[in-house]
């Protein structure tokens, strides 16, 4: 069994005296996709954020055995953890080679200059990338804007790579295309937390899955008993195939 990467013990979020993520217990190991889905609302993002010390928690958490006493965006860039965010936040002005070579910045800043041998890695994972490489960010299409987010991400050669709602506003062939890819992840070494409203695709690619209903876990296990769990099916899955 692989070590676990990330830990999380009685991990909460808040908003002020409000309490957004309940204390929740999570595990992402090596080489996994670990998936959290759940409703608008159920504190998916704000643990997402939290982890990557964009918002104040409280609890546990352990990164690789070690234990995290207050995470901070750059401390979790430097331990090679990488948030793909909702919005995305692509600079539409920029080309794509650009945005790529821009998320490879926090390695060159340490005196990586390797960024040709990880951009040919990227364009490997999205051709599609490498194709329209000088093309600005901002005439891509929604499924080309997510993988070059995704892209930019890996140019910093992430150990945990963390996505928010990477299937938003695509459409369904996009969104499996998409999700194929974040499966093969594994094969280059890159753990994966994916925060998804499409839970059968989701689980779909995940190793486990986590449930969240308004700020705490209902369900976790593996991802294949979730995908036929009644509970899951009657509330997430319905009867319409994704």
């Amino acid at each position: 069994m692989h070590k676990p990467l990330l830990q999380l013990h009685g991990f909460s979020v808040s908003y002020g005296a409000v309490e957004a993520v309940h204390p929740v217990d999570l595990e992402v190991r090596s080489g996994e996709i670990v998936t959290v889905i759940g409703p608008n609302g159920a504190g998916k993002t704000t643990l997402l954020s939290a982890i990557m010390g964009l918002l104040p928690a409280r609890g546990g958490m352990e990164l690789d055995g070690r234990r995290i006493a207050r995470a901070t965006v750059e401390g979790m860039v430097a331990e090679r953890v990488a948030l793909v965010p909702e919005k995305r936040e692509l600079f539409g002005d920029m080309t794509v080679k650009d945005n790529l070579l821009l998320g490879g910045f926090p390695l060159w800043r340490k005196g990586q200059r390797d960024q040709s041998q990880r951009m040919d890695e990227v364009y490997a994972i999205f051709p599609r990338l490498g194709e329209r490489c000088a093309q600005l960010a901002s005439t891509l299409s929604g499924g080309e804007r997510q993988m070059l987010a995704i892209g930019r991400a890996l140019m910093a050669r992430p150990r945990l790579l963390m996505l928010d709602e990477p299937s938003l506003g695509l459409a369904p062939l996009i969104v499996r295309e998409v999700l194929n890819v974040v499966a093969s992840l594994r094969a280059h070494g890159v753990s994966v937390l994916l925060v998804e409203q499409n839970a059968r695709a989701a689980l779909r690619v995940a190793d486990r899955a986590y449930v969240l209903e308004t700020g705490s876990v209902v369900l976790s296990g593996a991802a294949r008993d979730l995908l036929h769990d009644a509970r899951v099916i009657e509330t997430y899955l319905g009867a319409v195939r994704a």
